[in-house]
């Protein structure tokens, strides 16, 4: 075989057929059917005996059925010899869907049967060669005469059983065909793949060829190879009818729910064309007759209506318009006129020249914080002055204050009450985490999802130039590769700067001097310096059990009421269950902990409620079924040889240290420390150990000043898994070593902080306040403090102080003087030191040192 096409004809297919006549046309229909069907027996008697015999992939060929084959080109000259004989005629089996190589197709790889064809038309493409070829009778394998080389068998005819006409078969076959008939046409109907052919054929149909249909119907159908195999070995008309009845009712419902897709598509997109179509009349309608317009000129419209209303400095006047310009030029479709419109928006919505009128009044501002507030008088008194400032000013402008203070002693919400005095609105930045200066100062507006900066929300949201604007959790900023938010915020809170603030998405200059800062912050360490000296430092302290027991009556249990819909009738409580929760349960600096568990109360009460109890009781009784066990019991105060309580500042408040000493043995000199204790704390430990080891026969002899030669001591922190440092715990350490070497017992009921050095000067610390809080919580009321924070413990306010006695402290000396006298008798018999005072001061300052029954009922 050439690559040329090759047409093959046999002389019985060039019969023509006269046309027939209108009148006639049914008596022609049935005569064609007839001599069709003659001519396919004449045609299968004449088959011959011998046929060579090809395999194919997939589904079969079907008798009646012209078929497109596809073949590898290695059957070239088997197919060569079918095409160069007289009848043309060869032999399809269907080996099913999975390929197999020539020379590894085996003679029982053959189904029993398969299909006998006519050669129409072959060519060779490539690799592959393409043939069409007509399907004519089921054939089936006799014997192989050649497997190998010719793939030529004998083969026989399988014959269809032929039944009376009036036999009970005969008429169930011509139901079965009529069915089938009826079937096929609503098919053709609802599919158009099928061709004209199929459509001709039905035309033509012959009831009593119902074997030709049968077929047919299984060829035309997308089942699967196998199903269309058994339909072909099937000999016997009536069970081959019934199972392309089932292939084509399958294939019939299949085309009906594709039709009823198509025609549920076909209607959506029928009726939107009608919505377009009637929108776009609509819209034409309305402008012509001036109702309506585009959007391009309808957003232009929008954004001049809100710049008129506003008042803008000179440059964003000439911005603004530059923008307006551009965006009445470009399509509204395209990216540019997108950011172009953002621009605007933002620029419109930025509130130019609108201030909110400030109204200082300090009564107001007094009742305000008093109602919001409980105690803080220090904080009150700063805010107070800050607005005195202001109002002889004209305009609170300028100081920018920082709240640092442990969490939940109420930072956030006196930033509120400032903003409700001052009749402004209040913008809330919360910066924790932030690690990006765009945050800050925006997106260039070239970006994708480009946006303005905080500073620009704040003043769009606020809808005034002059916000209160609290920048919250500034000590927990971050930095990286995406810049640093810190160093944005120079320009921001400068005073100096900040009237010309430049946003990025802007790219023009925003005044933000009218804008008041608040900041807050636990701690101020993380801050960087050049930020932290914008500020003005305003430190709040934990707060003591009585200002706790206040907030929980006026604030936290009303509050806790009202937005569980409770009334005051309904759930009691007294201020003892008060007291008992505020110790054992929210010991802490701030009021969290307290307002969780007070909440917490709240809902079991609800559920008591809500079970048929009209009212429901706290007392202390029921108080650990309702809040379960409490986390600090009243503590057990820790004393005996080789212990003292130190006091600490942390950033959630001050807390106790107690410090403890011990002697490991006597067979080496050495000294361990444990309690997860910082760099700090381990010098000044070091510094601690070698003071007494120096100073211990001064204090206690010649003899006791052997201590340390051969003793291993342990110093130990309780809590080891807290992490612990700073500067202030020298003292204590000393007093803990110097008691365990002279086995004197600390006076007890003392707590102490101060730094040490190693001449034994005691130095200043910070955090006086919190930490005498830390002491009163503990139910101690004598405080050793280095003598250089006699002015802080000056400044404390009376509620902190009242009823504690503090002890000054210029050298180690004064401490051992209060904390263990004898030793100092002892000095002073020897060396006749009489100038270490021993009197402690008291605060309200007097002469006389505070009586046993005061200390007790100072809180």
């Amino acid at each position: 075989m050439s690559d040329n096409s090759q047409d093959l004809k046999n002389p019985e297919d060039e019969a023509t057929v006269e046309q027939a006549k209108p009148e006639n046309t049914e008596h022609h229909t049935e005569s064609r059917a007839e001599e069709d069907q003659g001519q396919r027996r004449l045609q299968r008697d004449a088959l011959p005996d011998k046929l060579r015999i090809i395999p194919i992939y997939g589904r079969p060929v079907m008798p009646s059925q012209i078929t497109p084959l596809q073949i590898t080109a290695d059957w070239e000259p088997v197919l060569s010899k079918v095409a160069n004989s007289n009848s043309k005629i060869f032999a399809i089996f269907s080996l099913g869907e999975k390929e197999t190589d020539k020379d590894q197709v085996k003679a029982d790889y053959f189904p029993k049967t398969g299909c006998a064809v006519r050669l129409v038309h072959a060519k060779i493409i490539g690799s592959e060669l393409h043939l069409i070829c007509e399907g004519l009778c089921r054939v089936q394998i006799d014997k192989w005469l050649d497997f190998e080389q010719e793939s030529l068998a004998r083969v026989v005819y399988p014959k269809t059983q032929e039944y009376a006409p009036d036999s009970p078969e005969a008429v169930e076959i011509r139901a079965y065909s009529m069915a089938l008939y009826s079937s096929i046409q609503e098919l053709l109907s609802l599919s158009p793949m099928y061709s004209d052919e199929m459509k001709q054929y039905l035309l033509h149909f012959n009831q009593n060829d119902p074997g030709m249909l049968a077929d047919c119907a299984a060829g035309i159908t997308s089942a699967k190879a196998q199903e269309q195999q058994a339909v072909l070995e099937t000999i016997e008309l009536l069970e081959r009818l019934k199972l392309s009845m089932d292939l084509i009712r399958e294939e019939l419902k299949a085309a009906k729910l594709q039709d009823k897709i198509k025609g549920s598509v076909a209607e959506k997109l029928t009726k939107r064309q009608r919505d377009y179509y009637l929108r776009e009349q609509l819209s034409e309608i309305q402008k012509e007759l001036g109702l309506k317009m585009d959007d391009k000129s309808a957003d232009a419209k929008e954004f001049e209506k809100r710049m008129k209303r506003l008042k803008p400095p000179a440059h964003i006047k000439e911005r603004y318009k530059s923008e307006l310009n551009k965006l009445n030029v470009l399509e509204s479709g395209s990216p540019e006129y997108a950011v172009t419109r953002n621009y605007l928006d933002v620029v419109t919505t930025i509130p130019w020249g609108k201030m909110a009128k400030e109204h200082i009044s300090l009564d107001k501002a007094r009742e305000i914080l008093d109602k919001d507030h409980e105690g803080l008088k220090d904080v009150k008194d700063r805010i107070i002055e800050f607005l005195a400032l202001g109002a002889l000013k004209g305009g609170t402008k300028g100081s920018i204050m920082l709240f640092v203070g442990p969490p939940g002693v109420g930072k956030t919400s006196i930033g509120k009450s400032i903003a409700k005095a001052l009749n402004r609105p209040f913008f809330r930045l919360s910066l924790g985490g932030v690690d990006d200066e765009s945050v800050i100062k925006g997106h260039r507006k070239t970006y994708i999802g480009s946006m303005p900066g905080k500073m620009v929300q704040a003043l769009r949201e606020s809808k005034v130039m002059n916000p209160v604007i609290m920048l919250d959790e500034i000590d927990k900023l971050s930095h990286s590769y995406q810049g640093d938010p810190s160093a944005a915020l120079l320009e921001a809170l400068d005073p100096e700067q900040n009237s010309s603030f430049l946003d990025h998405y802007l790219d023009e200059k925003l005044d933000l001097s009218n804008c008041l800062f608040i900041c807050t912050a636990n701690t101020v360490d993380p801050i960087p310096e050049p930020l932290l000296d914008r500020m003005d430092p305003i430190r709040l302290s934990g707060y003591i059990a009585k200002e706790k027991l206040l907030i929980a009556k006026k604030h936290l249990w009303p509050r806790g009421l009202k937005e569980a819909g409770l009334k005051r009738t309904q759930v009691r409580i007294s201020d003892d269950v008060f007291i008992k929760i505020i110790d054992e349960y929210a010991r802490e600096s701030g009021v969290r902990s307290l307002e969780r568990a007070l909440a917490k109360i709240i809902r079991k009460a609800a559920v008591k409620i809500v079970e048929g109890n009209p009212n429901f009781t706290v007392t202390c009784d029921n108080l650990e079924e309702l809040l379960g066990t409490a986390p600090f019991k009243k503590e057990k105060f820790i004393s005996g040889v080789g212990v003292m309580t130190g006091l600490a500042w942390t950033a959630v408040g001050g807390a106790t240290l107690p410090i403890e000493s011990s002697l490991v043995h006597r067979e080496s000199k050495g000294f361990a420390l444990t309690g997860s204790l910082g760099d700090v704390m381990k010098e000044s430990a070091q510094i601690a150990y070698s003071y007494v080891q120096a100073n211990l026969a001064r204090f206690a002899g010649k003899k006791a000043g052997e201590f340390f030669k051969k003793a291993t001591v342990h110093l130990h922190v309780p809590e080891g898994a807290t992490p612990k440092d700073g500067p202030s715990a020298g003292v204590t350490m000393v007093t803990s070593l110097l008691s365990l070497a002279t086995g004197l017992e600390p006076k007890a009921g003392f707590a102490m902080t101060g730094e040490l050095s190693l001449t034994g000067q005691v130095l200043a610390i910070g955090g006086i306040r919190e930490k005498v809080i830390a002491a009163r919580r503990m139910g101690i009321f004598n405080i050793i403090v280095p003598k250089a924070n006699a002015g802080d413990v000056k400044e404390l306010p009376q509620e902190v102080s009242t009823g504690v006695n503090f002890y000054y402290a210029d050298k180690y000396d004064d401490v051992v003087a209060i904390l263990f006298p004898s030793l100092i008798e002892r000095q002073i018999k020897k060396e006749k030191l009489k100038d270490i005072e021993l009197k402690p001061e008291t605060l309200p300052l007097k002469n006389a040192p505070a009586t046993p029954a005061r200390a007790a009922n100072a809180d």
